[in-house]
């Protein structure tokens, strides 16, 4: 708890990213929520790993080691046979006790306008999971307003737009979360005025807050801190949202 708010980091990840080398391990992120006061955190794998079912069980562990600090989320490259993507899904929904898929359209190459990509969105509502959806760097596919329309041929799926579309498509993240009631965004990676436009068409309800990576938590929880906006409004963004969308649990 930090300020007297608890906060929930919606977007942080666990393991080794095969891309990037970059790697946190399950200590470096409990030394760093507790160093910024995080209650707890979604844990995502990175998008390009070595193997999705071991960074999947890596997940799991700190979970079941830590319960109240952490959530899981599953990522696996989507281009795989279906019956094995849905295989997993089940496994990470089911016995690992996930509460999201994540979608990394910047190296996930899916195409959110086609009937083809369905699968992913019937296996989220399958598992009454949301899917929250890299926006930003990668477009086309990780342009925020693609999803209108799965968000609108699915409306019991909730999407959420990871870093509100990476600040430069901020405008598309608020067009696509006023026409569609089950769109939610995440803040990482946004300047503060594009924060402040996004509050002044959306309701806190609809947002949460994310560090990304856990050099960047600091920053990312600090903006919530100095906006203008009630005490309400900043335990909806740092805490309530995320804590029904993830974990079911409501004020």
């Amino acid at each position: 708890m930090r300020n007297g708010f608890q906060i929930y980091d919606t977007h942080t990840h666990l393991g080794v990213a095969r891309h990037s080398g970059r790697q946190w391990s399950l200590e470096q992120m409990l030394a760093s929520m507790d160093r910024y006061g995080v209650d707890r955190s979604m844990l995502i794998p990175f998008p390009v790993v070595d193997d999705h079912r071991h960074t999947h069980d890596t997940i799991a562990a700190a979970i079941r080691a830590f319960p109240d600090r952490f959530a899981g989320a599953a990522c696996i490259y989507p281009f795989i046979p279906e019956q094995q993507f849905k295989d997993e899904i089940r496994r990470c929904a089911e016995e690992l006790g996930f509460g999201a898929i994540k979608l990394q359209p910047q190296y996930q190459a899916l195409n959110p306008l086609s009937p083809r990509t369905d699968f992913l969105w019937e296996t989220a509502v399958k598992h009454k999971v949301p899917v929250i959806v890299h926006t930003g760097a990668g477009a086309p596919f990780a342009l925020p307003s693609l999803y209108i329309m799965p968000a609108r041929r699915f409306p019991e799926l909730n999407i959420i737009l990871g870093h509100c579309g990476g600040g430069i498509y901020a405008g598309e993240c608020i067009v696509a979360a006023t026409v569609c009631p089950n769109i939610y965004l995440e803040l990482s990676s946004c300047m503060p005025h594009h924060i402040r436009e996004v509050l002044n068409h959306v309701e806190p309800s609809r947002i949460m807050a994310g560090s990304d990576v856990p050099e960047s938590l600091e920053a990312e929880i600090g903006k919530i801190f100095t906006l203008d906006l009630d005490d309400a409004g900043k335990r909806a963004i740092l805490w309530d949202t995320p804590r029904k969308l993830f974990d079911g649990v409501t004020a």
